[in-house]
């Protein structure tokens, strides 16, 4: 059996997503829910960094193409925030990629679009 790793870590970046999602509701645009997770990061005073622009390397090589995780915290969990009906594969696939990327082990991939606050978390 896997430990669950970053448990903490992952129990304040859940309960962040929470308080957004409890004082905002559904209906939002992405960019309304990435605002207030932000201002909710630093409320809980949860380090991250926001729109982090990861590399992408081909046989040691970086390619102009990177991608852009909505927020990397803790210097080692990848938060990618949705508003969306429902999570699709894409959405997951989205965040395995950027854990391949950065040799990240651990991302939350959170919904705020749906009738109940939707998180996936994934390892690589």
């Amino acid at each position: 059996m896997t430990a669950f790793i970053y448990k903490d870590e992952t129990y304040e970046l859940i309960k962040a997503a929470l308080s957004v999602y409890n004082t905002l509701g559904p209906g939002f645009l992405e960019p309304v829910y990435q605002e207030a997770y932000e201002i909710e990061l630093q409320h809980l005073q949860i380090p991250y960094e926001r729109e982090k622009h990861l590399m992408i390397l081909y046989r040691g090589i970086p390619l102009h193409k990177e991608y852009t995780a909505d927020f990397f915290c803790y210097n080692k969990i990848i938060v990618e925030l949705k508003a969306v009906k429902q999570l699709i594969n894409e959405h997951e696939s989205q965040v395995l990629n950027y854990l391949t990327a950065t040799r990240t082990r651990l991302g939350l991939l959170i919904n705020f679009g749906s009738s109940k606050l939707e998180y996936k978390r994934l390892i690589k």
